[in-house]
């Protein structure tokens, strides 16, 4: 088997391997060819079939540069298993490395997967990954929307002005310290967020909303554009600041945000949620209408700066 690295031109051959991956699309392989802290030339990698097609894909993600790596492993499902183990070491040598030019001791690497993913779970066991949590990918139709309701009192929602850099680190600062109570939240700075937004093919500033509360900022809403090519509108953060849950502040920014996307003719509106948020977030989202579409299990492995042995093995599959 051979590997190369992806370009661009490959997002086709890419989501070839990937159509049996629920709510994929060619936006989310561009946008994770593109991350500001992604290098396509070390970070990602092809695998081939004798005749050279595109039978497995990986690549790794740290938007902050932190000490935290998540690596992507998917494999054509009829002819791709044999490139599970090869590519998921390639991302582990790749990690190493990068942890030693980030001078991390260590790193916690991280890697997701559908429970019926049976081959590729038992890939990660073997490697030494073990299960974490859970998170689930919620939906709820947007045919059947109730009559929009009065907001609760004193809260006023808005749209962001994404002209107004001084609005853009505000709402930056309510999402970052919305999310900070969060065990696995990974922060970025307003430079670093921004870059992520620039790299994004497409922005509908008309879906982003700021939440207040007698005055006061109390939440945000950032959507994507990620499902759009399932005609889903899709909530990528929901951050209703401490002082201000439980007072029916996130259920009037998605609400708000339901009623734009069915406005623009989307059919469902979709997010994700960590099952183990001690915010609680999966029930605010059960009592505005959703429901799981699926879930996915969330593995966990630790490895050292320069691991020789790991490293060597990658290295081997890739000659």
């Amino acid at each position: 088997m051979d590997f190369r690295r992806p370009t661009l031109d490959d997002v086709p051959a890419i989501l070839a391997v990937v159509s049996d991956q629920p709510d994929f699309g060619a936006d989310d392989v561009r946008e994770a060819l593109t991350a500001p802290s992604f290098d396509p030339a070390r970070d990602s990698w092809l695998a081939l079939a004798p005749d050279g097609t595109v039978v497995g894909w990986a690549y790794l993600d740290n938007p902050n540069g932190g000490d935290r790596e998540f690596v992507e492993v998917y494999t054509h499902p009829a002819d791709g298993g044999a490139a599970q183990r090869p590519l998921l070491d390639l991302l582990l040598a790749r990690v190493a490395e990068r942890a030693a030019e980030a001078g991390h001791p260590s790193v916690t690497v991280r890697a997701g997967a559908l429970p019926s993913e049976e081959s590729y779970i038992g890939t990660l066991r073997a490697a030494g990954f073990e299960f974490v949590k859970r998170y689930a990918r919620m939906k709820r139709s947007l045919a059947d929307l109730p009559p929009a309701e009065p907001l609760p009192p004193g809260v006023m929602i808005r749209l962001v002005r994404a002209d107004d850099d001084a609005d853009m680190r505000e709402f930056h600062r309510i999402l970052d310290a919305a999310f900070r109570d969060i065990p696995d939240y990974a922060p970025l700075t307003y430079e670093q967020w921004r870059d992520k937004i620039a790299a994004l093919p497409s922005v509908a500033w008309d879906e982003w909303f700021v939440a207040s509360v007698d005055g006061e900022p109390a939440g945000i809403l950032q959507s994507a554009d990620q499902a759009i090519e399932q005609n889903e509108g899709w909530v990528k953060y929901l951050g209703v600041l401490r002082a201000h849950r439980r007072h029916g502040v996130g259920a009037a920014l998605l609400a708000k945000a339901f009623a734009v996307y069915a406005a623009k003719g989307r059919d469902r509106a979709g997010l994700g949620v960590d099952l183990t948020n001690p915010t609680r977030a999966a029930s605010l989202y059960t009592s505005v209408g959703m429901s799981p579409a699926y879930e996915a299990d969330m593995y966990e492995l630790v490895i050292a700066q320069g691991d020789a042995v790991r490293v060597g093995r990658a290295r081997s599959a890739a000659t």
